[in-house]
């Protein structure tokens, strides 16, 4: 998939069919959307073409971050993915200059494939209806697909989002289709979960909504490539400081120390891969949560908590072997 940054550099393509909206979280109604143009554009000889905006033009609702969304979109096949920023600016061009300047002049837009909820232009005031009194005007067919709904409830980023936080994966699966996961990457940390015979590869998430803390039997995806692992994410409440001094000193005599930029309180997210020795500093690394194992807590000694780590990392082996990832 090509992917373009902005309008200026934008060239013509042949018959673009265009799969127009944000598509955070790729989730089950995007993903008949995006398909559908995918398959149009095979059918037509044309390109399939996704238009999407970065930042999300309602930020404090994001669901996945625009690599994220991008690495998925990309998995569908589609040819072309145009990101636009979001910007006062952009904000301010009205609902059919929109369509003027940028599905007609710039794209060639044969085909527009969008949600029925679908809002655009200033002060969000175009939707379907205007798409399609303009459809005639400026020569593209448009397609507009309803609003899936699963035990009643509208399929959208917004409740997936809500149902990730609340810890509620299997609903939030059904939804998108696919195990909830996160992007990040691969930072240096402490190097505590090794100290403790247990290394990890701590993750810098891209802007994503995250799963109550925990510790869940997960994939990881590197590369293109399948692991299996387990992951923690929370505080590290174990290691939790009183009055500046550690609780207590894990394996080894040395106190554990801040990461740059690390604050009290901080949600880390760690991930032991299962037989995987690679050195990935500055790597992408995909997370998929597939069960979760336990709640956070905190224990008296370091080696109550070796203990249940490898308890927990027992168990997250047996879920693997009963789950295809």
């Amino acid at each position: 998939m090509k992917i373009i940054y902005g309008l200026n550099k934008l060239k013509k393509y042949k018959n673009p069919v265009v799969a127009l909206g944000v598509f955070d979280g790729v989730h089950r109604g995007h993903l008949r959307i995006l398909k559908a143009a995918a398959d149009k554009a095979k059918r037509i000889k044309g390109t399939s073409t996704v238009v999407t905006f970065f930042p999300h033009p309602q930020k404090e609702k994001s669901l996945y971050s625009l690599e994220h969304r991008l690495k998925l979109i990309r998995a569908l096949g589609i040819g072309v993915c145009i990101v636009i920023k979001f910007t006062k600016a952009f904000s301010r061009i009205s609902a059919e200059d929109f369509v003027k300047d940028v599905l007609a002049d710039k794209i060639g837009a044969r085909y527009v494939y969008v949600g029925r909820n679908f809002r655009f232009g200033r002060q969000a005031q175009g939707g379907f209806r205007i798409l399609n009194k303009l459809s005639h005007l400026y020569n593209f067919k448009l397609k507009v697909f309803d609003i899936i709904k699963i035990n009643g409830h509208s399929v959208s980023s917004t409740y997936i989002r809500k149902l990730i936080t609340e810890g509620k994966l299997s609903l939030a699966q059904k939804l998108l289709s696919r195990p909830v996961s996160i992007l990040g990457t691969v930072i240096k940390g402490s190097s505590l979960a090794a100290r403790l015979g247990f290394p990890t590869a701590n993750i810098d998430p891209h802007h994503e909504v995250l799963p109550p803390s925990g510790i869940y039997a997960i994939s990881a995806i590197f590369n293109d490539n399948k692991f299996k692992g387990a992951c923690y994410i929370g505080a590290r409440p174990t290691f939790s400081r009183q009055n500046g001094t550690p609780l207590f000193t894990p394996k080894g005599g040395i106190p554990p120390r801040r990461e740059a930029g690390q604050s009290r309180g901080q949600i880390h997210i760690e991930a032991h891969i299962f037989n995987f020795h690679k050195n990935i500093y500055g790597e992408y690394l995909e997370i998929r949560f597939i069960k979760k194992i336990r709640d956070e807590r905190k224990f008296r000694s370091a080696e109550s908590l070796v203990r249940q780590i490898s308890k927990d990392i027992n168990l997250a082996k047996k879920i693997s072997l009963r789950h295809t990832f």
